[in-house]
């Protein structure tokens, strides 16, 4: 496997996969410290001016992105708000959460689709192998969110991932 991310969608899921030249206790760290975030979360030339993590079962991770690539036309300067409840996290293996778009207060904001996500980190000879698992209440809800480029973000966003593990060993 290559160390770029393969996509595949089953009805109403969204499975993404990439191997990373990193050890798994690593690329772990690397989701769940808001220093690493920082870093890295986002497609390219976005921020995360706020990042505010509680990293447990029942925690909240709020966050901003932030448009700051002038180039990127009428991205420039929006923000993007998220949220995601954590419910499951096995140190070093899978961290289970609910996402949502949100406002900056951390409400969910209406219309826009959640997903509820697993994310199964695999050992793989000093490599990790990340399994993103992403169901949307339905083909359409996933629809929504493919058609706004969630692929095309994600996949930057692992390549940025990448950058910051290979930064940081």
């Amino acid at each position: 496997m290559s160390n770029k991310m393969i996509t595949s969608v089953e009805g109403q899921e969204l499975i993404l996969e990439r191997v990373f030249n990193a050890p798994r206790e690593l690329v772990f760290k690397a989701f769940s410290e808001a220093e690493h975030l920082k870093q890295w979360w986002g497609p390219r030339g976005w921020i995360l001016p706020v990042c505010n993590i509680d990293f447990r079962p029942g925690g909240i991770w709020h966050y901003c992105m932030k448009c700051i690539d002038e180039k990127q036309g009428e991205f420039y300067g929006m923000e993007s708000w998220g949220k995601a409840i954590y419910e499951e996290i096995v140190e070093g293996e899978s961290i289970v959460y609910v996402d949502y778009f949100s406002d900056a207060e951390g409400n969910e904001t209406e219309g826009m689709p959640s997903s509820h996500v697993t994310m199964i980190l695999e050992e793989q000879d000093g490599q990790t192998k990340l399994i993103s698992r992403s169901k949307y209440v339905s083909p359409e809800a996933l629809q929504t969110v493919m058609d706004m480029g969630m692929e095309q973000g994600i996949s930057e966003t692992w390549d940025r991932l990448e950058e910051h593990l290979q930064s940081i060993q």
